[in-house]
């Protein structure tokens, strides 16, 4: 069940199209407005990235410090 688990987890996470949905739009509109938009872009990028992988990290932390012993 694991292996099966694991396999459809790579093929979900392989498949390009699920990773690049408005990447084009997304540069095109930036590099139209100028430098500074793009940049306050890129930092917004990374503001909403921030809060999701510090839980995720946290949560992760937790369970391995449980389970190390």
């Amino acid at each position: 069940m694991k292996k099966i688990l694991f396999l459809l987890t790579a093929a979900a996470c392989c498949a390009t199209d699920t990773w690049a949905q408005g990447c084009a739009v997304c540069t095109k509109t930036a590099a139209g407005l100028g430098q500074s938009s793009a940049s306050g872009l890129n930092n917004g990028i990374l503001y909403l990235a921030a809060i999701p992988l510090a839980f995720m990290g946290t949560v992760g932390f937790i369970w391995w410090k449980r389970n190390r012993a």
